[in-house]
């Protein structure tokens, strides 16, 4: 990307000068230092380069060209001066590595990309980029399965010069270009030696196609640079980045720079903008650029590196009241850094996409997604892959999320101009979304059971969500993060509570979890099964064994209490095995624990009147899986077990 003025405030005062002992002074040398000086970026990286290609060296030199190409974003060049730089094996600042992975990155040289950012996190202290770097080591790998979700092609409004920054209006799209419209007093910007920048528009058909682009509005464009528009639903505002320009004067800097502002205009009778008016928090001592607004359109975010930036420039935010502003808020750690975050774009689905050097990516400027949460704050950003990124700069994403259609622009190989606007699909979103619900109902009935209190927890029980069943016995807990552990607890009077694990799959799609809930009271007569009042499945015996295990006695110690409680009432045990032995032997077996079963009963208790006691074998199978026939171990299970006939009340 070359328009590193406008586009990615490169700030004139974050241009690195460190002092070291040249070898020799070239010929030409002193006339290369007063034109950088001068921030002529293209003659003097011309003539450092003749100097160079004469065989002198100079570690002072070799930076000045490394940073010439690496602040125009053209890093494969960068590169190689950088190589040189280290060759030489000179003393540099931390953020000499910091530049040389990322134009190491630029060439797919990951590995040595990786040992210099090593090295940078070594040498520089509390830097966030370092800190991200160590805990961020397998970020190739978090790349690589963010990739594959894009299908990208050229926009076609591109032309020979920078186009990028989009912006929907309606059905139309807008753009920032520094095209030749043939203009003879359009003036070039000495940076890029590109004509400054106007505002286009093009037709944004159904079928996915551009039209023909055109100057967006007399009003809005000047004779210096606009971009990176942003309009309200309604359409009747727009806010835009503008060079400091008011009332045909430009405003300047301590150090005579004009930097960058916010302006808003409104949506005239005639489809007429007004003229535009600077946003109070704007200063001619820092720049603001990249408005983007929130989906309530309460909140405007942007790019800028006033007083309190981290790094070359910060991401922030401040809320609209009206007419009327707030105190701008530095969106802290978890998005910025001490390299470049730019080109905020807020979602209606609380998304912010962002363009940064800063968290760890393919090299240059890549796209970034971080939620913004329920308590204001953001999760920590995600790099969104290949091919939406590139070892290029990516910025300017810009997505319609009930289409998933969108554009970003790139400076990468392949491109017409110095920067391209590029539409893209998204396949799969980045971020896996589950949702989690169910129906409540009884569970012996199989009746549906409104009004549950139904709440959710985290894995350390903290309570983060409580909803009610509706008349369905539905239940909506909304979205879950996807891969984590939670709990769930069901209440409803006359039952018994329920609680149940439930972990969320890694992958986007629906997690149903029905909760099936017991009745506290619950109504038995002659010929019921007791053990099913309390869920008893099985009496657990050893292999071969009939003695009453301790898991068995407290499964017992339930028909105990019951008994004891109504002291008419009858049981006939009845134990049952599955088919695996000979017919003889479970008959055997089963009745032997049948009668242990008994026994404990009366040994804790019982009259021996109230009792009796009979083992079937085989013989009363509750499935299919008798001699011959091939069953899990499940379904064998479910042959196994005992009963508890109630026989007299």
């Amino acid at each position: 990307m070359k328009n590193k003025a406008i586009l990615f405030i490169t700030f004139l005062s974050l241009i690195a000068t460190v002092g070291f002992a040249q070898e020799k002074q070239p010929a030409g040398g002193k006339k290369a230092d007063k034109q950088y000086d001068k921030y002529a970026y293209i003659d003097a990286t011309k003539t450092y380069e003749r100097v160079a290609a004469k065989g002198y060296k100079s570690a002072e030199m070799f930076m000045k060209l490394g940073n010439a190409y690496y602040f125009n974003a053209e890093l494969d060049k960068a590169n190689k001066w950088y190589d040189e730089l280290f060759a030489m094996g000179t003393d540099v600042d931390p953020e000499y590595y910091y530049r040389y992975a990322q134009t190491l990155k630029s060439v797919k040289n990951y590995t040595k990309a990786d040992q210099m950012m090593a090295k940078f996190a070594e040498k520089s202290g509390d830097d966030v980029r370092a800190k991200l770097y160590k805990s961020k080591q397998d970020y190739m790998d978090e790349i690589k399965a963010n990739s594959g979700r894009y299908k990208i092609e050229d926009a076609g409004i591109n032309s020979k010069y920078s186009d990028y920054g989009t912006a929907f209006f309606g059905n139309q799209v807008v753009f920032a270009s520094s095209r030749d419209t043939g203009n003879f007093a359009q003036k070039k910007h000495k940076w890029s030696n590109q004509y400054f920048l106007n505002l286009y528009s093009s037709e944004n058909t159904p079928e996915g196609a551009l039209g023909a682009p055109v100057k967006f509005s007399k009003n809005i464009n000047s004779r210096f640079h606009e971009d990176t528009p942003i309009f309200t639903k309604d359409g009747k505002t727009m806010y835009f980045t503008r060079n400091n320009f008011n009332n045909g004067k430009k405003g300047k800097d301590a150090s005579r720079t004009t930097l960058l502002k916010i302006y808003k205009a409104t949506l005239l009778e005639g489809n007429k903008w007004s003229d535009a008016t600077e946003l109070p928090f704007n200063s001619n001592n820092h720049s603001v650029a990249h408005p983007t607004l929130s989906a309530d359109e309460k909140t405007l975010y942007f790019a800028s590196d006033m007083e309190g930036t981290r790094g070359q420039s910060d991401l922030w935010k401040v809320s609209i009241n009206g007419d009327s502003y707030g105190t701008p808020e530095n969106l802290g750690p978890t998005i910025n850094t001490e390299g470049k975050e730019t080109f905020p774009t807020m979602t209606d689905e609380n998304e912010l996409y962002f363009a940064t050097d800063g968290h760890p990516g393919l090299g240059g400027l890549d796209i970034f997604m971080a939620k913004l949460k329920e308590d204001g704050t953001f999760a920590a950003p995600i790099n969104v892959g290949e091919p939406a990124n590139s070892p290029k700069d990516d910025f300017a994403y810009l997505i319609d999320t009930k289409t998933r259609k969108g554009f970003l622009s790139s400076n990468r190989d392949g491109g017409q101009g110095y920067d391209d606007i590029y539409k893209f699909l998204e396949t799969r979103k980045l971020v896996c979304e589950q949702t989690l619900s169910g129906i409540v109902t009884d569970l012996e009935t199989g009746e549906v059971l409104a009004n549950t209190k139904v709440t959710l927890f985290d894995d350390k029980f903290n309570k983060l969500k409580e909803v009610t069943s509706d008349d369905k016995g539905f239940y909506d807990m909304g979205t879950v993060e996807c891969g984590k552990p939670y709990y769930v607890r069901a209440e409803r009077e006359l039952y018994e509570t329920k609680e149940q694990k439930i972990t969320i799959s890694k992958t986007t799609g629906k997690t149903d979890l029905p909760i099936q809930l017991e009745k506290k009271v619950k109504p038995v007569t002659v010929g019921d099964d007791l053990a099913k009042a309390f869920g008893i499945k099985i009496i657990y015996f050893d292999l071969d064994k009939w003695n009453i295990r301790p898991d068995a006695a407290l499964e017992l110690e339930k028909i105990l209490d019951v008994m004891k409680q109504y002291p008419n009432m009858k049981i006939d045990v009845r134990s049952h095995t599955d088919c695996r032995a000979s017919h003889k032997y479970n008959e055997k077996l089963s009745d032997r624990r049948a009668k242990s079963t008994v026994a404990w009963l009366i040994a804790n208790g019982v009259n021996a009147d109230r009792l009796t006691g009979k083992g079937y074998g085989e013989t009363r199978l509750v499935n299919k899986c008798a001699d011959g026939v091939q069953c899990t171990e499940e379904e064998h299970q479910a042959n196994r077990r005992s009963e508890f006939i109630i026989t007299a009340l």
